[in-house]
């Protein structure tokens, strides 16, 4: 189906597609909230701290059990440019990297204020959500790009040099645009990274981790979703260390039992600074081997590379792969911004599935246009 295209969704359909939206969503601020807390610790510290097994709860971070980090405030506010992407495509504006630089800008909006501002009826519901002002250890490469308005494209990305994971780990929803074809969810992927991350590594890694979500939530196990992303990128100049981080991942699987030197081995042991396709190539194994959601993000972030980032990536794999209902439910009732994150996966599993009885060229419903405003 093409981003054009309709779906036909029945009871059931919808049912399972609002549970892998969810499962996304909150699998990657699980897996972001876990690995927050030790984000600045090595091997040795995490297993010194909490054992040779590593981390297996959530530790304290910010002021409380929970808390996430920048990874999913962002991840948030792409799911929110892509619902607005959609609702102004009424009026004849389709052009979702607009719709996505514009939602990136709401969200350094709430790193350089203190709270809501009310007069901005334009900013829609999510920028009113005062939990999401606090400032948690965004990098750098994010807010020098998007403190100007300037859009980046393929051509003119911001940040040639910029490798980090933090495009990846908002990369999640794009793979929840399931009735288009991979290609297309890897290409806006793509250029939703360059508004922060212009190096290949890291927009090649945010367009194969789009994909794999995508495969994932349209039904398809992770092996194969692997796969298919190994085959877009292919076409992509730039691709070989992406490409090459993948099937490590994937040879990793048959190299013997899950363990943390394993994960290092990916290249998760150096500083937490590690590039995006190392983060990638973490987070796939981990998903891999997983015994359960539980075990794959205990291993995902006991490691001294980018713990936050690479739970989070591994915990939308995840919850893209089981949905909600395979999220450990104990660490879920101290996620911070729960709540939220459930109104907003709900609100981006209605706009995709139900999306013409809210708003169109003969009527719309007031409240989803307060919510999404076409501004």
């Amino acid at each position: 189906m093409s981003a054009a295209g309709t779906a036909v969704w029945g009871r059931v359909e919808q049912q399972d597609f609002r549970s892998r939206v969810r499962g996304t969503l909150l699998g990657t601020a699980l897996g972001d909230a876990l690995g927050t807390g030790v984000a600045a610790a090595s091997l040795a510290e995490i297993r010194a701290a909490h054992g040779p097994d590593g981390v297996g709860d959530l530790v304290p971070a910010h002021g409380r059990r929970g808390a996430v980090s920048a990874a999913t405030q962002l991840a948030l506010f792409t799911v929110d440019g892509l619902v607005r992407a959609q609702v102004r495509r009424d009026t004849g504006a389709w052009h979702p990297p607009t719709d996505l630089h514009r939602a990136y800008r709401r969200w350094y909006a709430t790193q350089k204020e203190w709270g809501p501002d009310e007069r901005r009826k334009d900013d829609g519901w999510l920028a009113r959500e005062e939990w999401l002002y606090a400032r948690r250890d965004a990098s750098r490469d994010c807010l020098r790009a998007l403190a100007d308005e300037r859009v980046g494209t393929l051509d003119s990305p911001r940040h040639p040099t910029a490798r980090g994971p933090e495009a990846v780990t908002r990369s999640g929803p794009f793979g929840l645009l399931v009735g288009w074809e991979p290609q297309l969810v890897m290409q806006l992927a793509v250029e939703g990274a360059v508004q922060t991350h212009g190096h290949p590594v890291a927009y090649l890694a945010a367009g194969a981790y789009a994909v794999v979500v995508h495969a994932l939530a349209r039904g398809e196990g992770l092996d194969a979703a692997v796969q298919r992303a190994l085959g877009l990128l292919a076409a992509r100049a730039g691709h070989e260390p992406v490409t090459e981080a993948l099937q490590r991942a994937l040879g990793a699987v048959r190299q013997g039992l899950p363990s943390a030197e394993r994960v290092e081995a990916l290249g998760a042991g150096g500083a937490p600074g590690a590039a995006a396709d190392e983060a990638l190539a973490v987070a796939v194994y981990c998903a891999l081997v997983a015994e359960d959601v539980r075990h794959g993000l205990r291993l995902a972030v006991s490691h001294g590379g980018p713990s936050a980032a690479t739970g989070a990536l591994c915990g939308g794999l995840l919850g893209a792969l089981h949905g909600e209902t395979a999220l450990p439910p104990g660490w879920l009732v101290e996620l911070e911004g729960r709540a939220t994150v459930l109104e907003l996966a709900d609100d981006f599993a209605m706009e995709m599935t139900q999306g013409a009885a809210l708003h169109g060229p003969a009527a719309s419903a007031p409240g989803w246009l307060a919510r999404y405003p076409r501004a």
